[in-house]
């Protein structure tokens, strides 16, 4: 759990960029030969000095990269839902994509909030009737059940988000502004984003964090939340979720190029028991904290590293404070920077840098009850903690 000044900053930040559309509002050759031919086309050599060649990626073969992106439409969009809902306030919509035979179909929790009725649409025109048996306001997810028939249903291969690297070609397939069936291309921007989830800590002070987001510049916009983000093997690798968005016009957030995935093997992780069970219990360590400090946050810390995340605070009675982990207690130069907090540096003997890396550890990895192993600088001490995650409290 990281602070955040102004918790209703944040939520406006968060129903703005929300993706749910609401009416109220390839690799070179190794060849050197010049004339040796790719699937792509002809490899071309350039050569600086004669004992260093250089090749030079293939002209790109339009149509068979056109009819392939074709097939991948056909293959994937039957699996591609559109999702209606009724509230109290108004409409809204969103998408969604089959994740089984059963009927099952896996969305974001901010496009069936609230729902009062929920209406699915298949790609064949065909209507349903959808149910939500299963939340998750930590990672905005949804699972729904609908009684369509099995010739509707087309389930999504699902991939490894753990294999996602930056610059790899992605597709967006959804409903923006309700034109079902849209479908985007754009790259993964980056990797291990950490974002506020929709869960308030029981104070209603601060947001959980959600982790391991995949960032994307791929078209997405109000409508395409709950959508799949897919590889060019046709796999699932995230759910659109979010944008950064360049302006806000009546219709909602606009894309600025700055949009974010819940990645697929959090997914995985979480859609069976929303389906069992109807709820996910994510690991809790207990603490607030802060991460990427500056040099001056740094020096008036008197750390020796920026990396690792800071423990500014442990609440009282909770797994941190069991384990022993401190907080910061000492003035500093720095206005509520308080010195003397342990600087987390590893979990498990897995290198901690950055606050995603504590979180997307924990989230993707265990689960409450767990114990683990946080190693943590603590004046010009390194200390090895036993910690028993505990579960997030309700808000």
């Amino acid at each position: 759990m990281k602070p955040i000044r102004s918790i209703l900053a944040v939520t406006v930040v968060l129903a703005l960029a929300l993706l749910s559309c609401r009416s109220l509002s390839l690799a070179p050759s190794s060849s050197s030969n010049p004339s040796s031919q790719s699937p792509l086309g002809p490899v071309i050599t350039a050569i600086v000095n004669p004992d260093i060649p250089i090749n030079i990626p293939p002209a790109l073969d339009l149509i068979s990269s056109q009819d392939a992106l074709v097939q991948l439409y056909d293959s994937i969009n039957p699996g591609v839902v559109a999702i209606q809902v009724l509230t109290q306030d108004g409409a809204a919509l969103g998408s969604g994509f089959v994740i089984d035979t059963d009927g099952h179909i896996v969305t974001n929790y901010h496009v069936i909030e609230n729902e009062t009725d929920l209406e699915v649409t298949f790609s064949s025109g065909y209507k349903a009737r959808g149910d939500v048996i299963g939340t998750d306001i930590d990672s905005d997810l949804a699972v729904l059940s609908s009684d369509a028939p099995k010739e509707e249903l087309h389930p999504l291969p699902l991939g490894d988000s753990d294999q996602v690297k930056v610059g790899q070609a992605v597709i967006a397939i959804g409903n923006p502004f309700g034109l079902e069936g849209t479908m985007t291309m754009g790259i993964v921007s980056g990797l291990g984003r950490t974002l506020p989830s929709l869960h308030a800590s029981p104070d209603g002070t601060s947001l959980f964090s959600s982790g391991n987001i995949i960032q994307t510049d791929a078209a997405i916009n109000p409508g395409n939340s709950g959508g799949p983000l897919l590889n060019l093997n046709g796999e699932v690798i995230g759910i659109n979720q979010s944008i950064r968005p360049s302006s806000i016009t009546p219709e909602g957030p606009v894309n600025s190029g700055v949009g974010f995935a819940v990645p697929i093997n959090m997914v995985r992780r979480v859609a069976p028991s929303l389906i069992s069970t109807g709820k996910y219990d994510y690991p809790y360590l207990g603490i607030f904290s802060i991460d990427d400090l500056s040099l001056l946050e740094k020096e008036a810390l008197g750390l020796p590293q920026t990396s690792g995340v800071y423990v500014t605070e442990v609440p009282a009675g909770g797994p941190a404070d069991s384990a022993g982990l401190q907080g910061g207690s000492r003035e500093t130069g720095i206005i509520r920077l308080l010195a003397g907090g342990d600087l987390i540096i590893a979990i498990d003997s897995r290198t901690v840098r950055s606050y995603n890396d504590l979180i997307g550890y924990l989230t993707q990895s265990k689960s409450p009850g767990d114990t683990v192993v946080l190693t943590v600088l603590r004046g010009d001490q390194q200390l090895d903690l036993e910690l028993v995650l505990g579960k997030r409290p309700d808000s």
